[in-house]
């Protein structure tokens, strides 16, 4: 089942930071267009030591927000540690093993040389577990509570 294409963007060939703001609205924009998203589900910012990171980490995902809800897509933000919680069952889980188990959860057959790239796509499927809909009206906090909700649709 390898529907799935990670597609990450190079931002490091751009010098200048408002290129780079641009070319996230921009590409955000086309995927928009593309696939018609009904929402869109970001990892909310966490506080680190750098304070130039974190500026530049929001001013990124504000863009994004922006070029989302330019189209009037809901937006949904989940701290790191839920969304290691919803794909791993541990919200102190490593980049590694959140994409290790993103990778048994979707059938995905490789993963990314740069782990950066499943955090997007990390908040999608924990936005997708928390929504209910993967099995009618369901919601789930983690990875233990769907298992225990779906022993007929997990292998032992």
């Amino acid at each position: 089942m390898e529907f799935l294409q990670l597609n990450e963007l190079i931002l490091s060939k751009y010098d200048d930071h408002y290129t780079k703001l641009k070319v996230i609205f921009e590409r955000t924009i086309e995927l928009i267009e593309t696939h018609h998203p009904d929402e869109i589900a970001i990892e909310a910012p966490f506080f680190g030591k750098n304070v130039q990171s974190m500026l530049k980490l929001g001013r990124a995902q504000g863009v994004a927000m922006a070029a989302g809800l330019s189209r009037q897509i809901p937006i949904t933000e989940y701290e790191p540690k839920k969304i290691k919680m919803a794909i791993t069952g541990n919200g102190n889980a490593s980049k590694e093993q959140v994409a290790k188990m993103l990778q048994q959860l979707l059938g995905l057959k490789e993963l990314p040389k740069n782990l950066d790239s499943t955090d997007g796509l990390a908040a999608a499927v924990c936005h997708f577990f928390n929504s209910g809909r993967t099995t009618g009206t369901k919601s789930y906090s983690g990875w233990d509570a769907f298992v225990k909700q779906n022993e007929d649709r997990v292998k032992k």
